[in-house]
């Protein structure tokens, strides 16, 4: 099988260069994971859109987050990949699964017993809180995404489940940096 450029595939064992700019997008039509071609505007693109997006803006919170954080956010990195190749599969590839889940839960766990949360609270009293919150914004909105592909397409469910335990825990985190800072404004 001859090495295609454009395609990043493994051939032999060897890494095959990938280039950014293919031109097969150019009318509106993006190819998946499959090998299948749809519309850029398609539920499964909207959903690994928008998964995308909340992957960009962890890229930015980790830079305002303790370290333990940092190193959170660049797991969940990794894992949003994984999520994305299950919804480009249209559920054929599912790497993110019971054990994500559990480790997001108790991760979620930790932090609830450090905050012991009581009443709503106003977010975005730091800079890094502020910064969770609108990635737990980006990940509630990914699941909303991923839920009409689960509902209505019969995939995606795993991915569903993940990206709810994960903007849980976005929003916990962002409390427990309000916390430590002093500043967790709550609603009375």
């Amino acid at each position: 099988m001859p090495a295609n450029p454009k395609n990043p595939r493994s051939v032999m064992g060897l890494v095959v260069k990938m280039s950014i700019t293919t031109k097969t997008g150019d009318r509106g039509l993006t190819g998946l994971f499959t090998g299948d071609r749809v519309a850029k505007f398609s539920p499964i693109m909207e959903a690994n859109g928008t998964i995308d997006e909340l992957d960009s803006f962890l890229g930015e919170a980790k830079h305002h987050v303790p370290e333990e954080m940092f190193e959170i956010i660049e797991r969940i990195q990794a894992q949003l990949y994984d999520l994305m190749a299950e919804i480009a599969s249209r559920g054929k590839y599912t790497k993110v699964g019971d054990e994500e889940v559990r480790w997001l839960e108790g991760l979620i766990h930790r932090y609830e017993e450090e905050v012991q949360l009581r009443v709503f609270v106003l977010p975005g009293s730091t800079v890094g809180s502020a910064k969770l919150d609108v990635c737990r914004a980006v990940a509630r909105r990914a699941e909303r995404k991923v839920a009409k592909l689960a509902l209505d397409y019969g995939f995606g469910s795993s991915a569903l489940v993940y990206l709810n335990r994960l903007s849980d825990l976005l929003f916990i985190m962002a409390r427990a940096i309000e916390k430590r800072a002093g500043k967790l404004k709550e609603v009375r």
